[in-house]
């Protein structure tokens, strides 16, 4: 398996989860309105997101390389 299929698969399956993958803002909003309560839903919420931002900035970076090949 490629590592870019590999990606594509894990960003896929993020957005399919039990516990959504927020975007900044939504995580931003959520912990101002819940003030503390759930707070474990709010620290899976951002563990998907770092996790999902960190595979972001891999695929971009495989994406600049393989552009920079090409050339």
């Amino acid at each position: 398996m490629s590592i870019e299929k590999f990606i594509e698969d894990k960003l896929h399956m993020l957005d399919r989860g039990i516990v959504a993958t927020p975007n900044q803002d939504y995580l931003l909003q959520f912990t101002q309105a819940n003030s503390g309560s759930n707070d474990y839903l709010l620290m899976q919420m951002a563990k998907n997101l770092g996790y999902k931002l960190a595979l972001e900035h891999i695929q971009e970076k495989l994406q600049r390389e393989a552009e920079n090949f090409k050339e």
